[in-house]
């Protein structure tokens, strides 16, 4: 199975850049699936139904979110619809719309995908290691061996932990949210594919998918200051992971930018 992982989609840019290339990506590397992260994915950051269905309709089948995710109370309704296969993380409180982890499926071949949110420097949440073993135990119970767990989140050092802990045990564990992307893809042992950071799908000349003199105004002052994303061009970082379809176990991972 190959599976195209998309990291964080930034704004209007980044929705029209994947509307123009993710189609073509998905043909040229022969992909089965394509995971985007789109919690990013609205005007003024968050997830709505419209940048939600935007992606959805040029090439994504599945969409996970972040700590963004359920800023936009417009997209509630959304992630409790079953229909769509969009996913929030899943350590948010039990009360949080919608659910944590998902099962795509294409003729024989069938994908889990979990959602999963870091502790360190982010929101106060449930502990991932101790909510992502009954999630991948239920997978593997429903006949589900190929399981990719996108793990949003601020520290290196935790996704590198998060990385080892499910090793062997999950087909793919790929760090979003910093939106830059790192040099460490790698199979760990037992067959798990790992990388620190995806990146982004957003604007090239900014920072992390902002103005930057915006972010640099934050940082010099900080004052409260209105985000905006800059009208520049973008690029598309994503990685692709090859799995065995009998057992799941990953056989590589590979880096890719679209400019």
């Amino acid at each position: 199975m190959r599976i195209l992982f998309v990291g964080d989609v930034v704004g209007e840019g980044g929705c029209r850049f994947a509307e123009k290339n993710l189609l073509a990506v998905k043909k040229h590397y022969q992909i089965d699936f394509a995971v985007v992260n789109a919690e990013n994915s609205a005007v003024g950051n968050g997830c709505t139904p419209y940048s939600a269905d935007w992606l959805f309709d040029f090439g994504a089948d599945v969409l996970t979110l972040g700590n963004h995710g359920l800023r936009r109370k417009e997209i509630v309704p959304y992630l409790d619809n079953e229909n769509h296969q969009i996913i929030r993380p899943l350590n948010y409180h039990r009360s949080a719309p919608g659910r944590g982890y998902t099962i795509i499926e294409r003729g024989a071949l069938r994908l889990g995908v979990i959602n999963l949110m870091g502790m360190v420097g982010m929101e106060s949440i449930d502990n991932p290691f101790n909510c992502i073993d009954a999630a991948v135990e239920q997978l593997h119970a429903e006949g589900c061996h190929t399981i990719l767990v996108d793990f949003h989140a601020e520290a290196t050092a935790e996704k590198r932990a998060m990385g080892f802990y499910l090793a062997g045990r999950v087909s793919a564990v790929l760090g979003t949210h910093t939106h830059v992307p790192t040099a460490d893809e790698q199979i760990l042992s037992g067959g798990t594919a790992y990388i620190t950071d995806v990146g982004m799908t957003g604007p090239l000349d900014s920072c992390i998918g902002v103005k930057k003199e915006l972010a640099i105004e934050k940082m010099r002052t900080l004052l409260p200051v209105k985000f905006e994303n800059p009208d520049n061009p973008c690029s598309m970082q994503a990685v692709i992971v090859q799995t065995d379809n009998a057992s799941g176990k990953a056989v590589s991972i590979e880096r890719i930018e679209v400019t």
